[in-house]
């Protein structure tokens, strides 16, 4: 059995060495491309991309910081349901506190411009001025003040539901007196009515002939006779008025006369202290 030989590299001819070295050159340009293709896919685990086509993906929009909540009033609360998710803001009304009672009775605050005068409301004594009488039913009641020295004070007061402060002045001179009266003249009459207050006596009548207006410093002349029913005032250096009622007796007279001679006597010692 002959073999063949095959003829050794030496003794090849130049053009198979030519298209060896070809072929080789061939095969690295292919491995090359392959390498570039699969390079791609065996870093990101994909498919490969062709050249200049960017496979970066845009990176995610940061998450939106959420606002501190505000504070829910204290009458707000927030229940979750079994989900987890919250359920929609219940409304607590939380009751207001009840107004405050009206007042129904008075209350008196009474001074005195003598410190410990005795104080008496319809007759009943509360105690030394300056004193406060509490839960007086509104309405017309009595008070009366005492001071040792002084004549005594009294007068009917109105109490309104509330607080009303009192200031009874001892030592201020206080008169307020009137009297209806018929005006005798020589011949004939005329009716007026007779006033009084701590800067003297008025007399006034629609005959403007006999209305007259006299300071206590003026009067000469001021005394009643009970059984005549005469009150007589004399100006000083001047006319006399003659004064009766209509009623039967003379007690709105005597009244009159007493309360403005007691005060006429007092400012008549008060211009000679000052004197």
């Amino acid at each position: 059995m002959s073999l063949k030989q095959h003829p050794s590299p030496a003794s090849r001819p130049a053009w198979q060495w030519a298209l060896i070295g070809v072929a080789g050159v061939a095969l690295l340009a292919i491995a090359a491309l392959a390498g570039n293709w699969l390079a791609p896919m065996i870093r990101g685990g994909g498919s490969a991309e062709p050249a200049g086509v960017s496979t970066a993906k845009p990176s995610p929009a940061p998450a939106a910081t959420p606002s501190t909540p505000e504070p829910e009033p204290p009458t707000t609360t927030i229940e979750a349901s079994r989900d987890g998710k919250p359920r929609p803001k219940k409304k607590v009304e939380v009751p207001a506190p009840p107004a405050p009672a009206e007042p129904t009775t008075g209350e008196l605050h009474i001074e005195s411009d003598v410190p410990g005068a005795m104080v008496f409301l319809d007759r009943k004594f509360i105690g030394n001025a300056p004193v406060t009488a509490k839960e007086i039913p509104p309405g017309t009641h009595h008070l009366n003040l005492t001071a040792e020295g002084y004549d005594g004070y009294a007068a009917p007061i109105e109490v309104a539901v509330g607080t009303t402060d009192v200031m009874v002045r001892f030592k201020e001179i206080r008169l307020e007196e009137a009297v209806d009266v018929v005006h005798k003249h020589t011949m004939g009459s005329c009716e007026g009515r007779l006033l009084a207050d701590p800067q003297g006596i008025r007399y006034e009548t629609t005959n403007k002939d006999d209305a007259f207006s006299l300071k206590f410093a003026e009067v000469e002349t001021f005394e009643v006779d009970y059984l005549k029913k005469n009150l007589r005032i004399k100006k000083r250096g001047g006319k006399s008025y003659n004064f009766t009622t209509k009623i039967e007796n003379a007690d709105p007279l005597f009244v009159f006369h007493r309360n403005v001679d007691k005060v006429r006597q007092q400012v008549a010692g008060s211009a000679a202290v000052k004197k």
